[in-house]
């Protein structure tokens, strides 16, 4: 206790000159004010007067008044906010020496770094106090010690309550620099008709791919994997129940070489296919694809090895879960009442997931055997199997149907290039819609149909 007293009489990490130099910045510059505006919140800034003069200029920002010394001034004095952040003098004092907008960013690290600095101090004193709290069970009190250090270390997330203004005044200047910068709201999946659909896979949004055995399921999520993968470099994980990570490895190959699957596996291939094989390899090997083929994993243990990717790699682009229903929700035997009660406890786990780690969760699921029993076997919403609570928590539900498929006599029958419908059943901010795709059985690959 006593080291904790000497402790006590340390003065919280602060940058007093960096955060003059940032208000100087936004009060001089539109571009640092709309840069600071995306990330910088009231409470990174540790003293009280400086705090108050950006809430200020939030406020102005959001009613749209020109911002200079002189309207600030003239805002806070008829706010009575004006003698409490020092009066005129120190306003003009903070702007005497314009700072070098060009290093902003740099700026903004500065006072952040010091600012989680502080969040960790007090995060351990939290630590400390609650190990004194006997009357909750020890892995709830762990466990949420171990939460609060991941959402300080991870920057994604929001560690403070964001105010109205806030929120909004950030959201204002996204679509400006949006509107300056075109670009798409998600991340490409690849395919262009669905992203004119969807805008791409939104951050934070629990996306389902459901389809009847042999639809494809796997292999889109591969393609839309790879195809993030080539376009961002951002880290995707792939956690695969059914299948191994070599069968994956095996698929991945075939479908980037246009390589028989089975004539990769027995070895025999012609001497271009080997350059064509050992080419593809060396740009695969470079791409971070993380496959993990632990059967029958439950959420926490997910989480766990998601954490350690995110420690790792410091952000993820994409994460594959194959499949919902092979899914538990606690490690060894279930302990929900039925199948339905713990897939509903598994899907809102998924996207409470996917709200933390900031990043489209992708879960492949199993439909109703009941699809063909029905003359007409397209699959709708309530094909789900075991939806449980499904429907409400997905933000993007999306099913494979080919018709040819039921139409054959035997599976020998099956075309190597057939038409499959991707239907997008629910869409939280979109139009629902049909894509049709062409599916190469051959080397497990979907291919856009319509042209730009």
């Amino acid at each position: 206790m006593e080291d904790l007293k000497k402790w006590d009489k340390k003065p919280l990490p602060h940058n007093e000159l960096a955060e003059r130099t940032i208000l100087s910045a936004i009060i001089t510059s539109t571009d640092a004010l709309e840069i600071a505006l995306q990330t910088l919140k009231v409470k990174t800034f540790y003293f009280k007067s400086h705090q108050e003069i950006y809430r200020t200029i939030i406020e102005m920002y959001q009613k749209n008044i020109p911002i200079d010394v002189l309207t600030l001034n003239t805002y806070l004095q008829d706010n009575g906010y004006l003698k409490s952040i020092g009066g005129i003098d120190f306003l003009t004092n903070l702007v005497t020496e314009i700072p070098n907008v060009t290093y902003i960013d740099d700026y903004i690290e500065l006072i952040q770094d010091k600012f989680i600095r502080r969040s960790l101090i007090k995060l351990g004193y939290a630590a400390i106090n609650s190990g004194y709290i006997t009357n909750l069970p020890l892995d709830t009190v762990l466990k949420n010690v171990e939460t609060e250090f991941f959402n300080l270390t991870n920057r994604n997330s929001s560690l403070n309550i964001s105010s109205n203004a806030e929120l909004f005044a950030s959201i204002f200047a996204q679509i400006k620099q949006k509107s300056l910068n075109p670009s798409m709201a998600g991340i490409s999946s690849g395919f262009y008709d669905l992203d004119a659909l969807t805008q791409g896979f939104q951050k934070s949004d629990l996306i389902i791919v459901a389809g009847r055995p042999s639809m494809g399921k796997t292999a889109l999520c591969l393609n839309f994997a790879i195809n993030i993968l080539k376009s961002t470099k951002l880290p995707v994980l792939f956690f695969s129940l059914e299948m191994s990570k070599e069968q994956l490895a095996y698929r991945i190959l075939s479908c980037e070489t246009n390589i028989n699957n089975f004539r990769l596996k027995s070895g025999n291939l012609q001497t271009d296919e080997w350059v064509e094989l050992n080419n593809n390899m060396q740009k695969l090997s470079n791409l971070p694809l993380f496959i993990d083929d632990t059967p029958n994993p439950s959420i926490a243990v997910i989480r766990s090895k998601i954490k350690s990717i995110l420690f790792e790699q410091n952000q993820i682009g994409l994460i594959v879960i194959d499949y919902l229903q092979l899914m538990s929700q606690f490690q060894g035997n279930s302990k929900t009442e039925s199948r339905v009660q713990e897939l509903s406890q598994i899907t809102r786990s998924l996207k409470i997931m996917a709200r933390e780690f900031n990043v489209p969760v992708i879960a492949l699921s199993q439909l109703s055997r009941n699809v063909e029993t029905r003359v007409n076997k397209r699959p709708i919403l309530s094909d789900l199997r075991e939806s449980g609570s499904i429907e409400q928590d997905a933000d993007l539900v999306m099913m494979l149907y080919r018709e040819n498929y039921y139409n054959l006599q035997s599976k020998q029958d099956i075309n190597p290039k057939d038409i499959t419908e991707l239907i997008i059943v629910k869409q939280r901010n979109g139009p629902l819609g049909v894509i049709d795709l062409e599916f190469d059985s051959k080397y497990a690959k979907f291919l856009n149909l319509s042209t730009d």
